[in-house]
């Protein structure tokens, strides 16, 4: 079977290797199509190199169908459309509260272990959630990051009825974007890339450049000066960060959602003028899953459009050069059994 291996130094290859058969509690998935996250494309550019055990599969989000079970596996059958949850939380500790998705020795599986961009790949069989059998396994590897959005809107509180501010307009953003107005938010946009910007529109949003009008003003008209219930910022730069306490309303509530590597300077005085709360968000729980099964199955919000190229395995490599040349793209998946 083709397998990709990521080499450090911005290097990917394609190999050639046998295919195995699962352990006990292990299922064998003959992967459908592979999303390319964030996080791979840090890992492309030799950011998480100390986490990473080079050379090393990678990748997380993805769609397959079960092509063998296990001893001892029981509620799977071969012939299975499913998605992986990719959190290895065997070392949950009481210390841990019961939180396993956010566990102190959580092992991502794609990252931390080996990952989807290949054409078996054997998992956990606890990791696996099941899609029903007329499920697009396209549109089934959007779940994994479309998981992060409905972890990020529950663990908000937001309502049908309020309004939503999202600082950036990328992937996540758009997702975020996407299960807030399914809600029954009223949703901004606030996005710098003019690109991303028309998209948004495409999309059905409310798509502002905070470089082109003044972001608190233009809440504030849309909210009768009341400002955001709730303001994700997704951005992950310090003018979002500036912005949020700003566009944020009385008792608004600020998620989390960008990955801060180095402290950053935020207005604590907002926090105590307006009585704001920040929360943070991390990546999913099993109801945050099931959720986005439910959404992507029901496929009445335009997750198609989403995807802006398929490529096959063997292509993975320029993939990563063309995303790099390319930032502007959303979801770029790879189609594993081309």
């Amino acid at each position: 079977m083709k397998a990709t291996i990521y080499e450090g130094n911005k290097t990917f290859t394609v190999i050639e290797k046998e295919v195995e058969q699962p352990d006990e509690g292990e299922v064998r998935i003959k992967v459908a199509y592979v999303g390319v996250c964030g996080t791979d494309v840090h890992i492309y550019h030799g950011m998480m190199d100390k986490r990473v055990s080079i050379p090393e599969t990678i990748g997380h989000e993805m769609s397959g169908i079960i092509d063998a079970v296990g001893e001892g596996v029981t509620g799977f059958t071969v012939g299975d459309k499913v998605v992986v949850r990719p959190l290895d939380d065997r070392k949950i500790k009481p210390s841990d509260k019961g939180f396993n998705h956010i566990c102190e020795e959580l092992k991502f599986i794609g990252i931390d272990s080996p990952g989807a961009m290949q054409q078996y790949w054997n998992v956990p069989a606890f990791t696996l959630h099941k899609l029903k059998e007329s499920t697009d396994l396209k549109l089934a590897a959007l779940i994994e990051p479309l998981s992060v959005a409905t972890h990020d809107v529950r663990r908000s509180g937001l309502i049908k009825g309020e309004t939503a501010v999202v600082l950036g307009g990328g992937p996540i953003g758009l997702l975020v974007a996407m299960v807030a107005k399914e809600l029954g938010a009223q949703v901004i946009i606030s996005e710098v890339n003019p690109n991303r910007i028309v998209k948004a529109k495409e999309l059905g949003f409310d798509a502002v450049s905070p470089i082109e009008v003044d972001l608190v003003e233009y809440v504030k008209s849309k909210t009768e000066n009341r400002r955001a219930d709730v303001v994700f910022e997704v951005a992950g730069v310090q003018p979002a960060l500036d912005i949020m306490c700003e566009v944020a309303g009385i008792r608004g509530r600020i998620l989390m959602v960008a990955i801060h590597g180095v402290k950053k300077e935020v207005d604590l005085f907002k926090f105590f003028w307006k009585e704001l709360s920040l929360i943070g968000a991390r990546v999913y729980e099993k109801e945050d899953y099931e959720k986005a099964i439910d959404l992507i199955t029901s496929n009445e919000l335009p997750f198609e459009q989403m995807i802006t190229d398929v490529q096959p395995l063997s292509n993975i490599q320029q993939v990563f050069e063309s995303i790099d040349k390319n930032p502007e793209g959303l979801k770029v998946m790879m189609d594993c059994q081309a």
